[in-house]
């Protein structure tokens, strides 16, 4: 099953385990069984210390635990972790052994804090792109903790489970039927939802400090990679404060205007900026959630867990997110046939009617993305004109089973308690009211900055951007701003990348002409 190019690139990693890890296969009569017990014993011949062991336990799916030294992990997979979720697999191997990118310890003592036990089980579609991230954070968080274990379910296997929990979007995180979490997300959201629902054992309210960085760069998107590489070039202490690598580009799918590279994929991209900025000795804080910004003798970035970052010097790259609707229904109806990702989420809705709000071009592609797999699509715009390109609005309006209403402001997603059932709005010229009966509503209305942290420290507009100067200097002084985080025009990969490389070479410039002042 395994194809001889894999087993190459898995073999050395494999071969380097140092741990007796056992996955154990539970007896299963389902279809796929014979599938899930051929891949993990190809699995096994690549490595001595990789064995496949069989459980009396019996289970309706495939299905098979973790163990580490004749000890359970915790890390339970029901089902076969085929295609995106193969990954998932790999890494809770290795992982297991203490080897791949693992948390540090600063992230790692947050998870042993959590206040309480938990046994969560994440369902998934094995085409869905947002939920192997979900899966492997959620697995790293059981190998540290004592208390909280985590199974892997492909929804596909469990339809009548599915149907009972009323999944309308993957990947979605429950304890028992309690809906915990759904859609995209990654360690640091995670954690964070964990600690709310879990609560935080007492701890010392003790500021751990990291030392003082000429340079400290908040965010890990192609801006702040770029900035943190050019600062280290320049022999600064630099540090890089992010939740991950890549940022915003991990949710692009194609990218096909990077100048010399004519396509490629955000996750490739994203791994390529962190195999980029790993050359360079650049001290990584990730899976961080940055809270404050303090402006005195130095710049006190302070992260949630009593982290503190200092730094001489602040380039802040925290780039943008996901526009919300802010309407009454959004929240509740999350994952229950409200979603942001059509790629992921859209062949939930399969011969069904859905919305997609949303006129740019992200919306446009939504739309006709879906309208290959939907009965019906209704695209809503606020403004009296789609804003999309116009070969994105060709393309739309020659699809039959697309509808299109512009000048209409959202009031409500509806629904039954359970899922959504329709879409209300107001036009805006006449105040009169509409409403559609659909199943589910995608919402694609553009990005707000990241900048929040910053917002009583430096000069920002009303979008919420950074105020910056030609040079990525802000308001001020030794604080410097770059990419999507600031009034900089044309939010693009290209640019960002540019605009980080220049924030880093004023800030280097400044410091040598207060270095020559002094």
């Amino acid at each position: 099953m395994l194809d001889s190019a894999l087993i190459d690139q898995l073999k050395p990693h494999f071969e380097t385990l140092s741990s007796r890890i056992e996955l154990q296969v539970h007896v299963s009569d389902h279809a796929k069984q014979e599938e899930l017990v051929e891949m993990l014993d190809g699995l096994s011949e690549l490595s001595s210390n990789l064995m496949v062991s069989h459980s009396d336990e019996v289970s309706p799916v495939p299905r098979f635990d973790v163990h580490i030294d004749g000890e359970p992990t915790g890390i339970r997979f029901s089902g076969v972790p085929g295609g995106h979720e193969f990954t998932s697999l790999v890494l809770a191997i290795l992982n297991a052994d203490k080897k791949g990118k693992l948390p540090d310890e600063g992230v790692q003592q947050r998870v042993r804090s959590l206040g309480n036990k938990a046994s969560l089980r994440t369902f998934v579609s094995l085409s869905c792109t947002n939920c192997p991230d979900v899966v492997q954070a959620l697995n790293q968080i059981t190998l540290i903790s004592d208390g909280i274990s985590h199974e892997f379910v492909d929804g596909e296997l469990v339809p009548d489970e599915v149907k009972r929990l009323g999944i309308q979007g993957v990947p979605a995180v429950f304890e028992g039927d309690h809906l915990l979490h759904v859609g995209k997300a990654d360690l640091t959201a995670l954690l964070e939802m964990l600690e709310s629902h879990l609560g935080v054992a007492e701890e010392s309210a003790e500021v751990r400090e990291s030392g003082l960085f000429d340079v400290v760069v908040v965010g890990g998107g192609p801006a702040g990679v770029a900035a943190a590489v050019y600062a280290a070039r320049k022999g600064q202490k630099t540090a890089l404060v992010a939740r991950k690598i890549g940022g915003q580009v991990n949710d692009t799918l194609g990218i096909e205007n990077l100048i010399s590279v004519p396509y490629t994929e955000g996750p490739k991209l994203s791994a390529a900026l962190d195999d980029h900025l790993r050359q360079y000795p650049v001290t990584l804080f990730l899976n961080r959630n940055v809270m404050s910004v303090e402006n005195g003798e130095d710049f006190r970035v302070r992260l949630q867990g009593n982290e503190v970052v200092r730094g001489a010097q602040l380039i802040v790259a925290t780039g943008a997110v996901w526009r919300q609707l802010g309407v009454p229904g959004e929240q509740e109806y999350l994952g229950r046939g409200v979603a942001f990702c059509p790629h992921c989420d859209g062949p939930f809705f399969k011969g069904k009617k859905v919305a997609v709000i949303g006129g740019g071009n992200s919306g446009v592609e939504a739309a006709i993305d879906l309208a290959g797999i939907c009965s019906e699509v209704l695209l809503v715009e606020f403004s009296d004109a789609l804003k999309a390109d116009e070969v994105l609005v060709n393309k739309l309006n020659s699809l039959p089973n697309v509808r299109v209403q512009t000048n209409a402001r959202t009031t409500s997603i509806d629904g039954n308690g359970q899922k959504v059932t329709g879409l209300s709005w107001m036009d805006r010229d006449t105040e009169s009211t509409s409403s559609a009966e659909l199943d589910g509503v995608f919402v694609q209305i553009g990005l707000v900055p990241n900048s929040d942290m910053v917002k009583d420290v430096v000069e920002r507009n009303a979008s919420g951007e950074i105020v910056v100067d030609t040079e990525g200097r802000t308001s001020v002084p030794g604080i410097y701003a770059a990419g999507d985080v600031t009034t900089v025009p044309y939010k693009q990969i290209v640019i960002s990348m540019g605009d980080g490389a220049r924030a880093a070479l004023a800030a280097f410039e400044d410091h040598m002409r207060s270095g020559a002042a002094g």
